[in-house]
């Protein structure tokens, strides 16, 4: 079976693994911080912090953001359920807006109709690689006290307009699992424009600990002093992970020149296909693409899906509108609430797309699907 994605480790990623566990940390060492640095630089030099999973990112976010009971979040419902799910679990009230039938980004028409002097962020998906239009949801934020966030789980190392990602929202998230453009096995991070709540994120994501000795609330306690002010969760990334998040760092270029190039030949070899429909692009942006999200016309999506997984292609779709899912259909949410989302996830179809995929594999994708279609 030829996956829909898959990590990429070179020699040189064993090497930078195995060099942390030749040395003295394992984590919390010097090796995370190294990895958060350079992960600033590639997010227009504010703080990150790095954390166990894309889905830890969106908690630690929510949090440092202060979201809870009351507050409204709106979202996209073409994302992974994290990005909605994190945000329900410290109290606040999920918003689904609808998303641009040709890119599945959440569409800022349909926000500025949801918005609410309740709302509090404007979480947007960075759907497949490329940018949500965040100077116009910045806009709408800023009518009401609300912030942005970036779920860029699918977009690190791509940009907008001339800005990288991890400079375009209040705060970004991203993802390092496998399948991602860049792995640390599992792993995230968390990029805030605001210092004083990169800190929040930082404390949060370290159990809550307190240790500078200026905020210290017991003041007569020794030199291993350190307090808890509010309540923390442990997220912290390893040294391991953050030696392979290095490493690979240093070939992301490299990852985006082959994702691109995949991309290319899949639109070059579907376009003016009856049946199909190649992705939608926004203007000014330079996407990583992370998905291939091919549509699939005609009510055929299914019939595709199953024929081309039986051909050893391993195909996948991305992604049920998260309010389908029982835990949010329970509470009340209904289908027909976004009806762009769901035609797009009706018809949508991830073919394989990861930088070892080989030109002969491309050509058998292509021409599997083709015949399928034709």
């Amino acid at each position: 079976m030829l996956p829909y994605g898959r990590q990429s480790i070179s020699a040189a990623d064993i090497e930078a693994v195995t060099a942390v566990l030749r040395g003295d940390w394992l984590t919390t060492g010097p090796t995370v911080t190294a990895f958060e640095e350079a992960i600033s630089a590639l997010a227009g030099g504010h703080r990150a912090v790095s954390c166990t999973s894309g889905t830890a990112a969106l908690h630690i976010a929510y949090a440092a953001l202060g979201v809870g009971p009351g507050d409204e979040v709106i979202t996209t419902p073409m994302t992974f359920v994290a990005t909605a799910s994190c945000a329900a679990m410290l109290g606040a009230r999920v918003i689904f807006a609808d998303v641009d039938y040709e890119t599945g980004l959440l569409d800022p028409v349909a926000v500025e109709t949801a918005l609410t002097k309740q709302s509090r962020v404007i979480s947007a998906v960075d759907y497949a690689g490329q940018s949500a239009d965040y100077p116009a949801l910045q806009s709408l934020a800023d009518q009401v006290g609300a912030k942005t966030l970036a779920d860029a789980a699918h977009s690190v190392g791509g940009s907008a307009n001339g800005r990288p990602v991890g400079d375009l929202a209040d705060v970004t998230t991203m993802s390092f699992f496998p399948t991602k453009n860049l792995t640390t096995g599992e792993g995230g991070a968390v990029v805030c424009k605001d210092p004083v709540l990169a800190q929040r994120a930082h404390e949060f994501h370290f159990i809550g600990l307190v240790r500078d000795p200026s905020r210290f609330e017991l003041t007569d306690e020794g030199p291993w002093h350190q307090e808890v002010h509010e309540y923390g969760v442990n997220y912290r990334l390893t040294d391991l992970g953050a030696a392979l998040g290095l490493s690979q760092l240093r070939r992301l270029d490299e990852f985006k020149r082959r994702r691109t190039e995949i991309t290319a030949r899949y639109n070059a070899a579907f376009a003016g296909v009856d049946g199909l429909r190649t992705p939608g692009r926004r203007a000014g942006v330079d996407p990583m693409w992370h998905l291939y999200p091919l549509r699939v016309l005609g009510g055929r999506r299914r019939e595709i899906f199953e024929r081309m997984r039986a051909a050893g292609i391993g195909v996948q779709v991305n992604y049920i509108p998260v309010y389908w899912h029982p835990v949010f259909a329970r509470q009340g949410y209904r289908r027909g609430l976004c009806p762009n989302a769901e035609r797009f996830y009706a018809e949508e179809l991830s073919l394989p797309l990861y930088p070892d995929l080989t030109d002969p594999d491309v050509d058998r994708v292509i021409e599997t699907l083709l015949s399928l279609v034709g």
